[in-house]
């Protein structure tokens, strides 16, 4: 793809595109003032932010967090931008907030001195379907009404309604390819515009497609090599498996020796010779 055709769908991107955030958060000021808006606090202050952060899971799944701040209170700030409708939304907030929970949690620390994390999570659909611009969520005694903390807190945004706030005004402008509030919004108006517009902008703006595009291509690679090397090993336990069956080896001894599914076992036994099967379950 040459620089014209990414200069081109640089003006389609918006703040609410990955691409297009990655550059935009890399300014600190942009994450302040985005967060000031969906929180509602004109003093809160961005003392560090980090922008596509991984948070690495030896024993699961890792996470790259989009934005990941923390305030001058100590408050750690998730911010986490999502266009599909493809994901369980809600879940992908509670994993967040366990990885981010486990990472900056010293060992032998008092629970009483967790720092407290604040997930804004923003999407381009109304997935609650409540015609809301934001949606705070509260941990609530069920028998009392009574809301409790835990020193988690769940904000979610959509740029799907139009209700007037600041907010939704913020997501408007995240969105619409034309929609700019210079009064409202000045740090992430100029930066937006800038990308979009500038000749620097847009150039460094394609240089990070070019980038992440080139990443992906080679994950795509070294997927294939993974992928071919399982189908491989799959093989050789598939030849295994009917080589120890028509020695007489029991089906779960098969299994337990190959690591396959039983029903792979069953159906390659079941098309083994009858007298040969006789002998499955004597060893």
């Amino acid at each position: 793809m040459n620089s014209q055709t990414y200069a081109q769908k640089t003006k389609l991107l918006n703040p609410i595109d990955d691409d297009f955030l990655k550059k935009m958060a890399e300014d600190i000021l942009f994450c302040q003032e985005v967060i000031r808006t969906i929180l509602e606090d004109d003093t809160l202050i961005v003392l560090e932010s980090h922008t596509q952060h991984t948070i690495k899971n030896l024993q699961g799944r890792s996470v790259i967090l989009d934005i990941l701040c923390k305030s001058g209170t100590g408050r750690i700030i998730n911010v986490e931008v999502q266009k599909g409708n493809d994901v369980d939304h809600q879940k992908r907030v509670r994993y967040h907030a366990s990885c981010i929970t486990a990472n900056i949690t010293d060992t032998g620390s008092k629970f009483q001195d967790i720092p407290d994390i604040c997930i804004i999570y923003i999407s381009k659909s109304d997935f609650f379907k409540e015609d809301k611009t934001v949606y705070h969520i509260d941990r609530i005694i069920r028998e009392t009404g009574t809301i409790v903390e835990n020193g988690l807190q769940e904000i979610y945004v959509n740029a799907a309604n139009k209700d007037g706030s600041n907010t939704s005004k913020l997501m408007t402008v995240f969105a619409e390819s034309n929609a700019y509030d210079d009064e409202l919004f000045p740090v992430t108006s100029k930066r937006k515009r800038y990308f979009k517009e500038d000749e620097k902008g847009v150039a460094e703006m394609c240089a990070i497609m070019d980038e992440i595009r080139e990443e992906g291509r080679l994950e795509g690679k070294l997927e294939g090599r993974l992928e071919g090397l399982l189908e491989g090993k799959e093989e050789m336990r598939l030849e295994m498996a009917e080589n120890l069956l028509t020695m007489g080896l029991s089906i779960s001894k098969v299994i337990q020796a190959t690591k396959l599914l039983p029903e792979t076992v069953q159906a390659m036994a079941d098309k083994l010779p009858q007298p040969e099967k006789s002998n499955f379950l004597s060893i």
